[in-house]
């Protein structure tokens, strides 16, 4: 960010109204009357400084029905992002700890004029409902699942394990740190299917076994030779086999992913389908999973191989 472009937001954030918007519309989508009832403000002047922020691209609004909803852009440049948290985190005040309390209470007059449903369609998987989390959605969907023996490289400390346990016919984690492997043997103590293994996914020593599915959830970010991991993973596959590999996307954030010690800046999607290919599998897809919201919008890869 520019000296310019850093001062026009100190500039704009100078007016303390649009400082209480701001902080209301991070915690939650409202609209004009509602941002109006929180902060004992008219409508119209509400209006005029929400206009601001909008054409700042602090925040983004969205129609439903008849209703425009407005919130904080999550998407916006990640070095304005650092500098309205930089803001945020030092701003202790009695005024925005008051609208933060008359929040809950606009939002049930909202639910209990519209309907929860109503007010969130079209954007829907960005609220959170009792019960509605994605650990229960993934939950759920696995029930469907039949894996038959799965090899999990690079495991972690067990959740994937954990969620397919019940529908596995066995699972073996690899992960190549002691302390992550300790963790994961905890978690997974309850499921006698499942074994957990420290070892290199370079050169996985596990005999003559073979599995029905191997999966590489994040685990290519973490490869020195990733086209030799991706051989390894085939080597160990069953004739009709399945391969599940899921990375993040070519990117030059290299400053974002060193604290997580990622050992690459991700992978193209030809990338990916040249090690499958290189590896004698039959690719099924390589496609972009999805795309982060919040800077600097990290996309996320999958490919899906079968050995012959």
């Amino acid at each position: 960010m520019d000296l310019a472009t850093a001062s026009s937001v100190l500039r704009l954030l100078a007016d303390p109204t649009r400082v209480r918007l701001l902080a209301l519309l991070e915690r939650e989508e409202l609209t004009v009357a509602e941002l109006a009832a929180v902060l004992h403000l008219a409508q119209p002047r509400v209006s005029t400084h929400l206009a601001k922020l909008k054409e700042a691209e602090l925040v983004r609004d969205r129609r439903a029905g008849v209703s425009a909803y407005y919130r904080a852009n999550s998407e916006s440049d990640e070095h304005q992002q650092a500098l309205l948290k930089s803001l945020r985190d030092s701003i202790d005040d009695a005024l925005l700890r008051e609208d933060a309390a008359r929040l809950p209470g606009v939002l049930a007059q909202r639910a209990r004029e519209e309907g929860w449903a109503d007010t969130v369609a079209g954007d829907m998987e960005r609220h959170y409902s009792p019960g509605r989390t994605w650990e229960t959605l993934a939950r759920s969907l696995l029930q469907l699942l039949g894996t038959g023996d799965v090899l999990d490289i690079a495991s972690g400390d067990g959740i994937t394990a954990e969620l397919l346990a019940p529908h596995a016919h066995s699972i073996v984690c690899v992960d190549s740190s002691e302390r992550v492997v300790e963790a994961a043997a905890q978690r997974l103590k309850p499921f006698a299917n499942v074994e957990v293994r420290q070892g290199d996914m370079h050169a996985l020593d596990l005999g003559e076994r073979r599995f029905d599915l191997v999966l590489m959830l994040h685990a290519l970010t973490y490869a020195e030779q990733p086209a030799k991991a991706v051989s390894e993973a085939a080597r160990l596959l069953r004739s009709g086999g399945r391969l599940l590999a899921v990375t993040l996307g070519k990117h030059d954030h290299r400053a974002v992913v060193e604290p997580f010690d990622h050992r690459n800046l991700g992978f193209a999607a030809d990338e990916l389908s040249g090690f499958a290919e290189a590896a004698g599998l039959s690719v099924l897809s390589c496609t972009r999973l999805s795309r982060e919201r919040k800077a600097p919008h990290f996309e996320v890869m999958s490919l899906l191989a079968r050995k012959p």
